[in-house]
């Protein structure tokens, strides 16, 4: 069951569509540029960026899960 759920968490990742995360003003400023290698920099950063609040809730989630899961007791 844990491997099975780890695959998921695997696959979920791989899974990511790309998002436009720029704000209305980054966008404004950089869709002027040329070649659009610096748009795309920031755009990278910002997904980047908001992968990291998920994570952590992600793991405080499981780790809350882990700690519920030990305290009921298993009817046999």
């Amino acid at each position: 069951m844990k491997i099975k759920a780890i695959y998921v968490f695997i696959f979920l990742l791989l899974l990511a569509i790309p998002a436009e995360a720029q704000c209305a003003m980054c966008r404004a400023v950089l869709e002027s540029e040329e070649g659009q290698e610096t748009a795309k920099g920031i755009n990278n950063g910002i997904v980047y960026l908001m992968i990291v609040p998920y994570i952590l809730i992600g793991v405080v989630g499981y780790l809350i899960y882990k700690n519920k899961k030990k305290s009921i007791p298993l009817n046999d």
